[in-house]
Formats: C-alpha cells, structure tokens, sequence
C-alpha cells in the first residue's frame, strides 16, 4: 500500500481521497484502469459502475470468467443490461493482455517525471463537459499544466479544419481566436497542423487560455512540425491526453480523440474542410451530443470549403462569418442587448439542450442533475427570455 500511495500522490490532482488503505487502493486501480483500455471502450466504463474499479481490476488480474462477472454485475443496481456475459468475457480478455504489456506503476513514473497531472471522474478539476459522453467518457485525464485551469473550459470554443489551410481559412482562424479571446473564451483544439495551429497562435497572443487535446500521450507532442507551438501551450496553457504517458497516437486514437474537444466545448467552428476533412468527425460528435456547431462559408469554388458548406446544407450547421457570431453561438445565454444570464442552472440547462432535438424535462433533469422543482422554474424563467422553446418533443434551446 505504500508503495501505491508514493506512486500516486506525485501526480493526483488535488482533492483525491487517499485516506486509508481501501481509499489508495481504489484511486489506484482507477489510474490503473486508464492505462488498460483504448479510448471509448464503453465496457469499461459500464462495468466500472457497476463493480467499481477495485473489483473489476481484480478481475482482470485473477483471470475471473466473464460469467463469475456477470453475475456479480447483475446484483448491481448500476448494471448495464446491455451487457451480456459473453461481452464482458471478452472486454476481460482485452484488458489483461494489455495489463502484461505496460504496468500501471510505469504510467504513474512517466507522469511524475513529466510532471503531470492524474485527474478522475469526481475531482473538483474534471471538466463536467466529459460527462455527457455516458459511457463513452475517459476514464482519465492526463494533464500538463496547472489543471486549475480546467475550469476555463467551461466558456470555450473548439476549431477544427484543414491541416493544409488556405491564406483565406488562416486569416479566418486568426481573426476569429483572437476575437474569440478578446471575449473571455478559451480556445481547443487538437494540435494539428494548418487551421488548428492558427487559431491556437493567435490565443496565444491573447494571453487567453487555449487547451490542446493529443491522440497519444501527454509526453508524444505531435506533429513534430507543431512542437514549438505545442511547447507555448504549455507554459500558460494545457495539454491533456486520456492515454497515458508513452502512448503513442493511432488513427483510431486521433477520431475519437475528437470526442472529447466536443465535449468539453460550448461550441465547435469548422473553419475549411474538404468533403472528407477529418474535421467532419469532430463536427459530427458535437452534433451527436447537441453541442452548437458552426461552420464559416467560404469561395464555391475551393474544395477546402466543400466541407463546410456541406454542414450548413445538410446538418443544420449555424453559418458563422465573424468571431461575434461564433460568441453568440457559444453563449446561448447572453441576449443581445441584454446583460448575460448568471443563474447557474441556467447555464447548466443550456449546455445540455440541442438547438435542434427536443429533449424532454426529464431528460434535462438527468443530465443536469437539477431538481424537477427548481429545473421547471429555471425552464419557465428562460422560456421567458427567449432562451429556450417548447414544443410537443420536449426543450430546445432557441435559434438565434
């Protein structure tokens, strides 16, 4: 138990309970866990609520049958019931071999010698953002920088667009980052090269917060071409990874690292993308969690728009022309000539409606985790403001 506890309080963010033997052991084989699984390994999160990260590591490690599991899962009240016996043998199977390739205990050093961050679900620091991923959530994040500054994600936009901008997508990128930056938003996105690193110089410039996602681990700063920039992140910025240190980045890691700059965004903007721009997948995970997507027309002729404009015509993507029109669909709650809505609820509300698909109240309730009696009053009073609309499907946030 010593041994575990010297591994994990170099690097667990402030406020993790490792008090006693039982509270080490369980932070431990959460850190454990996010050195298992490949990013948006829905198993482990479904089996982790149920059992808890304890019991399912201890599974791992013993060889248990998917079945003896299985029915220690039913008896939960948190069991998926998606989750068949055969399912969970395999998940089990998956992560045991990948326990013998690289042991927590090496992660936890490399993160020390780093000097990164571990952050769980349930730290104060934990961006609530990942949440609504379900259980497609991390099971962690590695973090570098001060991860205070997780908190500035909560006014953020993320850009994404093509990693060979033209003159026109750069100038766009700049202008709106820094516009953006001017207004209090951070900025995310995930290192690449062309729009991405526009928009992350020109935050830069800002002194604004701007908040880098990698593929790999926190340690692989990639692409080379980008390890300056990547280097100034990291002295008033972050740079998170939901892989461990020494992961290397994969194709597969790259688009569902795309998951988690939608989610933890108010918004995302596509600035130029072809018809099959890898940005698309970034736009089509925040479309897929209700999160306002923008995309900024350009010439008709320039397949580096096609993309975009293609988002406009076929998804309900906003058109955004200027950095005020992407603050205005970042921040539902501000009404034009009117001072911003503070209630917290009511920025809680409207990070979880889409503008788009109803979602009914109860809905709503879950997600937000807010009384039915307090959430009916806060639906009313934005209801009022022209914030929110109902209709036979449920609330939805109002198109402005």
């Amino acid at each position: 138990m010593r041994e575990m506890l010297a591994l994990l309080r170099p690097v667990i963010a402030d406020g993790a309970d490792l008090d006693g033997a039982q509270a080490i052991a369980a932070v431990f084989a959460e850190a454990a866990f996010s050195t298992l699984v490949e990013p948006g390994d829905t198993d482990a999160v479904a089996l982790l609520t149920a059992l808890g990260a304890r019991r399912t590591l201890r599974a791992v490690a013993l060889a248990e049958s998917g079945e003896c599991v299985h029915e220690r899962i039913l008896r939960s009240e948190a069991h998926d019931p998606a989750l068949s016996a055969e399912r969970v043998d395999r998940a089990l199977q998956r992560w045991r071999t990948r326990l013998g390739q690289d042991s927590p205990a090496r992660a936890l050093h490399r993160a020390h010698l780093l000097r990164a961050t571990l952050v769980l679900p349930g730290s104060p620091f934990w961006p609530s953002g990942l949440d609504s991923l379900e259980h497609g959530r991390p099971l962690a994040l590695w973090v570098r920088g001060d991860p205070s500054l997780l908190s500035g994600l909560h006014r953020s936009v993320s850009f994404v667009g093509s990693r060979t901008a033209t003159g026109y997508g750069t100038h766009v990128a700049l202008e709106s980052s820094a516009g953006l930056s001017d207004r209090g938003f951070a900025i995310v996105y995930g290192g690449a090269l062309g729009i991405d690193a526009a928009a992350h110089r020109a935050a830069i410039a800002s002194h604004r917060l701007t908040v880098c996602f990698l593929a790999g681990g926190a340690d692989r700063l990639y692409p080379a071409a980008n390890t300056e920039l990547l280097s100034r992140i990291l002295a008033s910025g972050l740079i998170l990874a939901e892989l461990p240190p020494g992961s290397a980045p994969t194709r597969w890691r790259f688009l569902m690292r795309n998951r988690l700059i939608a989610a933890v965004s108010q918004a995302t903007v596509v600035i130029e993308a072809g018809r099959r721009s890898g940005s698309l997948n970034t736009a089509g995970h925040a479309a897929q969690l209700g999160r306002p997507l923008g995309a900024v027309p350009g010439p008709v002729t320039s397949p580096e728009s096609a993309g975009c404009h293609r988002l406009i015509r076929e998804y309900a993507a906003t058109c955004v022309t200027s950095a005020e029109e992407m603050a205005e669909l970042a921040d539902p709650f501000t009404v034009a000539g009117s001072d911003p809505v503070t209630e917290p609820d009511d920025t809680r509300i409207l990070r979880e409606l889409s503008r788009t698909a109803p979602r009914s109240r109860i809905d709503v309730a879950a997600r937000t985790g807010i009384e039915p009696a307090e959430l009916s009053a806060a639906l009313g009073r934005m209801s009022a403001l022209g914030l929110v609309i109902e209709s036979a499907g449920g609330w939805r946030a109002v198109q402005r």
